[in-house]
């Protein structure tokens, strides 16, 4: 565990280089066609959600292999993981753009997860296979089983704000290392 340590720690210490204006500008219309789309229509960025929902479905056979009970939590928690362990190896590697790009993938995945959690009650939203709502509804079921069925938009806000944060947070980040490579000229 030390190693581990004392291997972030040296990680974190190591400097990132510099971020071209083009980076900047090219994660900037990335973050901007995301948003457009998450918040549009029928709220489906296309170019990332065909991944995410494979990545979400994907998560339930995995989670069911460790329990039947926990096969409802392996959809948002994979569709989840992939982006943050891709976010967390470019980091590693002090890749800033790409390490934003993947954080606003991993902010989006956020807003997907919320439109689904705010249709727990609703129950609008098509399901894959064409599943009946009301009895393969992810969100329905977790919420359900917590008593916070009556909370999913509540919740769904406080996921959507953390969704912005996460994107807007990437992007203030690289705008930062822009600017901190241009004073170091």
């Amino acid at each position: 565990m030390t190693g581990l340590l004392a291997r972030l720690r040296a990680i974190g210490e190591e400097p990132w280089p510099a971020v071209s204006a083009g980076a900047l500008a090219g994660t900037a219309a990335f973050a901007a066609f995301v948003l457009g789309f998450a918040h549009t229509g029928e709220r489906w960025v296309w170019i990332l959600d065909s991944a995410n929902l494979a990545f979400h479905e994907a998560g339930h056979p995995i989670a069911g292999l460790l329990s039947g009970r926990l096969a409802v939590y392996g959809g948002t928690l994979a569709q989840l993981a992939f982006p943050a362990a891709v976010t967390a190896s470019f980091w590693v590697r002090r890749h800033p753009a790409s390490f934003a790009v993947a954080a606003i993938w991993l902010g989006e995945n956020l807003l997907n997860v919320a439109t689904y959690m705010a249709d727990a009650r609703a129950l609008q939203l098509p399901l894959v296979g064409g599943l009946d709502p009301q009895d393969a509804h992810d969100w329905r079921e977790i919420l359900s089983r917590w008593g916070l069925l009556r909370w999913d938009t509540t919740l769904a806000f406080v996921v959507r704000i953390a969704g912005w944060a996460t994107i807007l947070g990437a992007l203030g980040w690289l705008a930062a290392r822009w600017r901190a490579g241009r004073e170091g000229d």
